[in-house]
């Protein structure tokens, strides 16, 4: 295996500190670059704010400065473009909906959104600000869980 396909598996083995999914199952992983050593890996949060990025950054270069032939790793934070549901790989959906978390398929305050509990799209919003910027809490009338879900991006209203 050549240096780059260790980072990627190393990468893939980085979970979010906040969710029991691997940052590349979320999308974070913009890109990675290696030149001789030197590792870029840029990342896109899924909130402007996220607070995770500084753990997640301090896990990555840990985590790559262990293998051998890195010499250097950078990790950037990149707001060009923004992080959508979309990014999210078909097994980061499968964990967070095991976890109890909605995951919109389109990513628009106009999607139901789906319990994970039962499936039940009866929901309603009970407040915007759930337990990090990224998620709102709702509660689901057919089964009386309260359920979270990832927020849309600001311009999808």
């Amino acid at each position: 295996m050549d240096l780059e396909e260790q980072i990627w598996q190393a990468l893939r083995e980085i979970e979010d500190p906040e969710l029991p999914v691997a940052i590349t199952d979320l999308g974070l992983v913009r890109d990675v670059r290696v030149e001789e050593g030197r590792v870029l890996v840029r990342l896109i949060p899924t909130y402007s704010a996220c607070p995770a990025m500084r753990v997640i950054g301090d896990d990555i270069r840990r985590r790559l400065l262990a293998l051998e032939g890195v010499r250097e790793v950078s990790v950037e934070v990149t707001y060009d473009e923004p992080w959508t549901v979309a990014r999210m790989t078909e097994e980061g959906r499968r964990r967070l909906t095991a976890h109890g978390l909605s995951v919109p398929r389109r990513g628009t305050w106009e999607e139901p959104v789906t319990c994970p509990f039962c499936g039940s799209t009866q929901t309603t919003l009970e407040n915007l600000f759930g337990p990090t910027l990224c998620r709102a809490i709702y509660y689901c009338r057919a089964c009386g869980n309260p359920i979270e879900r990832f927020k849309p991006p600001l311009d999808s209203a």
